[in-house]
C-alpha cells in the first residue's frame, strides 16, 4: 500500500531555543498522524495546536500538534494568558483571530516564524461560557486563509470542545486533533495512479460504505460506489495527466450498501515524481454537509435539484430536505411531514429522538413517528390554508404542540405541489435566530422544489405498493406443512423501477408422500411478466395435482406459454420428491441447476439435465434426472437474481451461494434462506429462493397392491386379497368396513368403466387407506334421489358412511377414489391379535 511519506504529525519543539520548564512534559504526539495531516494540509493548515490553561491559568500550555515535521512551523510550549499572543486574544475574547502574514507584525509572540511566510488562525475552544482553551492552526499561504476554510476550522474547533470531559480544573484529553477529525467525517486518501492503488483511512471508508477488513487496497473498488453519471468526473481527477498539476475540487455522489445515494466532496492535488509524471494523488473527502456546497444560493438549489430527481420515495426526499436546510442554516430541528387527508404524517426528524421533541408529540408516537390532526395546530392550519411560509421569532408564544419545537426562532414552511399542498416542514432553532433576506429567499425556492419532489415521490410509493401488492397475491400465501421435511420461501423484489417481476415459486402437495417443488422466472419486470407469472404458476400446479409425473407438467406448462403468443418466455425448475424414499425426480426448463447441501456439510450442484426454456418451441422435450437425497439433505432452488449481476458472474454466485449454505446451520431452514440472501443492497432484479430440509418420515407407511381381473368373481378375489393383508397388519378389528369399502368401489369401477382397475391398501399408524384406480377420469357422482325402487346408487353413500374419510383424486391415467378408516385403539392389557391362515377366504 502507497503511504504518503512527507506529511506526518509531529511533536512540535519549543520554538525559542533553551530549556524546557521543570515540571513541563512534551505534548502527546496526535492520533490518526497522517490522516489527520492530510486533512489539515487541505484545509489550509500546515501546523494545529491545542492550548489549555496551565497552573494557575496565568498561562496556556501547548497539549498537543499535528502537522508537517519543519522548524519553519513551530509552536512555543508556553504563552502567557495576559501576553500578547493572537492565541492569549482568542482565549480572552472568545472570538476567533484571523491574521495575514502582514497582520502578523502586530503581534510579538505565539507567531510561526518567519512571519513573512505564514499566516495564523486562533480560536477558542469554549462549552457554555467556560473559556478551555484554544486551537493554533499555521497555514503556508501567504494570503491568509479561505471564507470556506475558516469556517470549517471554526467547525473543528467545536468538534475538538466536544471531546473535553468536563469544564476548567479537568484534566484536558488526549489526543483531540485526531478524533475531532473523525467526528466531522472526514476522511483522507493516497492514490498511486500508475499501480491502481489507494490508501484509504477509515472514515473515508465509512463515507462511501465499505467495511475496512472488505477493503481490498483498489481504487476501483471504490469507484464502483459512485453513479455512474459521476464517474467520468472522478476519473478525470483520480487519473491525472502530467499537464494537470495543482489542487483539483469536485462534488460526486456514491450508492451505499443500504441504497441510500450520499454527495461527497473531494479535494485532492498530484504530487509529481522528478520527471513529471504524477506519482500520487493525495486527497481528502467530506459529506457536502461538513464542507458548505457553495458560496451562493444557486449552487444550493442546483444541488437540491439534483438530489431530489434521485430521491423516489417519500423519505429520501424527506432526508434530502434535512440535508439542505439544516446544516447551511444553523437550525437544530427539522420536521418533515406529509398530508395525507386532514391528517400530517411525519416522514423524518432531525434528530430523531423523541426526547428532543415537543411533549405533546410524544403520546401521539407510533411505531417511527408521530401524526397528528392538522387541527390541533392551529398554526400549521392556518400556513397550510394560506400557502405561505410562517416566521415566527424567539419568545413567541405557539400552542403546546409547536413548544419546544424552535424556542430561538420557527419556521413554518408549507410545501406546495401545484394546486394542493403536499405536506409541511418545520425548522426550529435554540438560540434567537434572525431570519435575514438570503434566508427567506433559499427557504422559498426551497417549497416549491420539494413540493413537486414529495407529491411524486408519494405516487412512487403508491405505485410500488400496488405493485408489491400484485407481486403477493400472485405468490403462495403460506407452504404447506410437509410429512417429512420443512419447506420455506423468500421472495424479494427488485429495487429499481417498479417492484414486481416474473420470479415465482411453488410447494405442492401432491400425497401424502409426495411433494412438488417448483420455481422460476419470467422474462422482464412488468405488470405483463406478473400476469404471465401467476397463469404459469397456477398451470403448474393444476398439471400437477392432475397426477401427471413432471416431464409432462412441464411440458403442458410449455405449451400452454406457446399457445398464448406473448413475447415473454420462462425458465422453470421443477421436482418431484417421494418423502417416504428420498428418490427426487428434476426437470429443468432453462433455469438454474438446483443445489445440495449433504448431512456432512458438503455442497454440491445437481447435473440436472436441461432443456429449452418455457414458451420457445412447443415440440420441446424435458428430460427428468433422477437424484437419490438421504435424510439431513437440503434442497435449494434459487433464481438468477440472488447469483447473477452486472459485476457477479453466475459461477462466481453460484459458488458463494453454495460456500453460504455449506457455513449455515441447517437446524433452522428460514435461518438459512436469510443467509443466503445477505445483503443484496440495491438490486437490479428481483429473487426468488426456495429451500427444503428432508428429514425422511418417521413412521413409514406399509402399503400392498392388488391388478384387478375383469372376471365374474373379480371382487371376490379383491376381498381375499383384502383379507389376507388386513390379517397380515394384524388389523382384523375393522375387516367388515374395509372389506365393503373395497367391495362397493371395485364394483363401481368395474360397471362404470373400461380399462384396468388397481386396488391399493396402506397402512400408516391407526389409519388404513384404501385407493381403486381407473382409467377414467370423470370422478363418482352420488345419486341425488335413491328411493325404494332404485337398483343402484347406494353403494357410494355406504362407503362414505362406513369412512372417516372419503373423496377422489385425479391421477395421470384416470382417477382414484380413496377412503380411510381409523384403527381403532386396544384396551389397556389387552392382548395383541396373532396372525393367521391367509389363504382361506374372508
Amino acid at each position: 500500500m502507497p503511504h504518503d511519506g512527507s506529511a506526518r504529525a509531529t511533536v512540535s519543539h519549543p520554538w525559542a531555543s533553551g530549556t524546557e520548564p521543570a515540571g513541563i512534559g512534551s505534548p502527546h504526539p496526535a492520533d490518526g498522524t497522517a490522516a489527520s495531516v492530510r486533512a489539515l494540509t487541505f484545509a489550509g493548515a500546515a501546523l494545529a495546536g491545542v492550548y489549555v490553561p496551565g497552573s494557575g491559568s496565568r498561562e496556556l500550555r501547548l497539549l498537543e500538534t499535528a502537522g508537517c515535521a519543519s522548524p519553519e512551523y513551530t509552536l512555543p510550549e508556553r504563552l502567557a494568558v495576559p501576553g500578547g499572543s493572537p492565541a492569549a486574544r482568542a482565549f480572552h475574547t472568545g472570538r476567533p483571530v484571523w491574521l495575514t502574514p502582514t497582520s502578523l507584525g502586530s503581534f510579538f509572540e505565539g507567531c510561526p516564524a518567519p512571519p513573512a511566510e505564514a499566516s495564523l488562525g486562533a480560536l477558542p475552544l469554549v462549552r457554555e461560557g467556560s473559556r478551555l482553551g484554544c486551537l493554533v492552526v499555521v497555514g503556508a499561504d501567504a494570503a491568509g486563509f479561505e471564507p470556506e476554510q475558516q469556517r470549517f476550522l471554526e467547525r473543528y474547533a467545536e468538534a475538538v470542545t466536544g471531546l473535553f470531559r468536563a469544564g476548567p480544573g479537568e484534566a484536558a484529553p488526549s489526543p483531540l486533533l485526531g478524533p475531532a477529525l473523525r467526528r466531522l467525517r472526514v476522511g483522507s486518501f493516497v492514490l498511486v495512479p500508475d499501480t491502481g492503488l489507494i490508501e484509504a483511512d477509515e472514515t473515508l471508508l465509512e463515507l462511501v460504505g465499505i467495511s475496512p477488513e472488505g477493503f481490498d487496497g483498489k481504487v476501483d473498488t471504490l469507484l464502483a460506489h459512485a453513479l455512474p453519471e459521476d464517474m467520468h468526473a472522478l476519473m478525470s481527477v483520480l487519473e491525472p495527466s502530467a499537464q494537470a498539476p495543482g489542487r483539483r475540487e469536485l462534488e460526486f455522489r456514491v450508492r451505499r450498501p443500504t441504497g441510500e445515494m450520499r454527495w461527497l466532496s473531494m479535494s485532492c492535488r498530484m504530487g509529481a515524481s522528478t520527471d513529471g509524471r504524477p506519482e500520487q494523488v493525495l486527497g481528502v473527502v467530506t459529506a457536502t454537509s461538513v464542507l458548505p456546497r457553495g458560496a451562493d444560493d444557486v449552487s444550493r438549489i442546483q444541488w437540491l435539484t439534483a438530489a431530489l430527481d434521485d430521491a423516489g420515495t417519500v423519505p429520501e426526499v424527506s432526508r434530502v430536505v434535512v440535508t439542505a436546510l439544516r446544516e447551511p442554516l444553523g437550525a437544530d430541528r427539522v420536521a418533515v411531514a406529509e398530508l395525507q387527508d386532514d391528517r400530517l404524517m411525519v416522514t423524518v426528524l432531525d434528530p430523531p429522538q423523541p426526547a428532543a421533541w415537543p411533549q405533546a408529540w410524544r403520546p401521539e408516537w407510533r411505531s417511527e413517528w408521530p401524526d397528528a390532526p392538522v387541527g390541533a395546530l392551529p398554526t400549521l392550519q392556518l400556513a397550510l390554508r394560506d400557502g405561505r411560509m410562517d416566521l415566527w421569532p424567539s419568545g413567541t408564544p405557539l400552542e403546546p404542540g409547536l413548544e419546544g419545537v424552535g424556542p430561538g426562532g420557527l419556521v413554518v414552511l408549507p410545501l406546495p405541489a401545484k394546486d394542493r399542498i403536499a405536506g409541511v416542514c418545520l425548522i426550529g432553532w435554540d438560540e434567537p435566530h434572525d431570519f435575514v433576506p438570503e434566508e427567506r429567499s433559499l427557504l422559498t425556492a426551497t417549497a416549491a422544489l420539494v413540493g413537486q419532489a414529495l407529491k411524486r415521490a408519494h405516487a412512487y410509493d403508491a405505485e410500488q405498493e400496488l405493485a408489491t401488492m400484485l407481486q403477493r397475491s400472485l405468490l403462495p400465501r403460506r407452504l404447506p406443512e410437509l410429512p417429512g421435511g420443512i419447506a420455506v420461501a423468500r421472495y424479494l423484489p427488485a429495487r429499481r423501477g417498479l417492484q414486481v417481476g416474473g420470479d415465482w415459486y411453488d410447494v405442492i402437495a401432491l400425497s401424502e408422500d409426495r411433494v412438488a417443488l417448483v420455481i422460476g422466472d419470467v422474462q422482464g419486470h412488468s405488470a405483463g411478466a406478473a400476469t404471465i407469472m401467476g397463469q404459469m404458476r397456477t398451470a403448474v400446479r393444476a398439471y400437477a395435482v392432475e397426477g401427471h409425473p413432471p416431464d409432462v407438467v412441464v411440458s403442458h406448462a410449455n405449451r400452454l406459454l406457446v399457445g398464448m403468443e406473448t413475447d415473454l418466455f420462462a425458465t422453470c425448475l421443477y421436482a418431484e420428491l417421494d418423502m417416504e424414499e428420498g428418490n427426487t425426480l428434476f426437470v429443468r426448463a432453462g433455469h438454474l441447476s438446483p443445489l445440495l447441501r449433504h448431512p456432512d456439510g458438503s455442497t454440491e450442484e445437481v447435473e440436472v439435465e436441461g432443456s429449452l426454456p418455457l414458451g420457445i418451441s412447443a415440440d420441446a422435450e424435458f428430460p427428468m434426472t433422477s437424484v437419490a437425497l438421504a435424510p439431513g439433505t437440503m434442497l435449494a432452488l434459487v433464481t438468477d437474481g440472488l447469483v447473477e449481476a452486472p459485476d457477479l458472474p453466475v459461477d462466481e454466485g453460484m459458488r458463494r451461494t453454495r460456500d453460504a449454505l455449506a457455513a449455515a446451520d441447517p437446524s433452522d431452514p428460514g435461518r438459512v434462506a436469510d443467509q443466503l440472501l445477505g445483503d443484496a443492497g440495491r438490486r437490479e432484479d428481483d429473487v426468488a429462493l426456495l429451500l427444503l430440509r428432508y428429514d425422511g418420515m418417521k413412521t413409514r407407511p406399509i402399503r400392498a397392491g392388488w391388478a384387478v381381473w375383469r372376471l365374474p368373481d373379480a371382487v371376490m378375489h379383491a376381498r381375499r386379497f383384502t383379507a389376507r393383508t388386513l390379517r397380515r397388519w394384524e388389523v382384523g378389528e375393522i375387516a367388515d368396513a374395509v372389506l365393503l369399502v373395497v367391495s362397493e368401489l371395485v364394483t363401481n369401477a368395474l360397471v362404470h368403466t373400461q380399462g384396468p382397475v388397481h386396488v391399493d391398501l396402506m397402512l400408516r399408524g391407526d389409519r388404513v387407506r384404501v385407493c381403486v384406480s381407473d382409467s377414467s377420469p370423470r370422478a363418482p357422482a352420488k345419486p341425488v334421489i335413491v328411493d325404494w325402487e332404485s337398483t343402484g346408487g347406494r353403494g357410494l353413500m355406504l362407503v362414505e358412511a362406513m369412512s372417516d374419510s372419503f373423496g377422489s383424486m385425479p391421477v395421470a391415467s384416470g382417477k382414484q377414489v380413496w377412503s380411510e378408516i381409523v384403527v381403532p385403539c386396544e384396551p389397556a392389557g389387552a392382548a395383541p391379535g396373532s396372525p393367521t391362515d391367509e389363504g382361506g377366504p374372508p
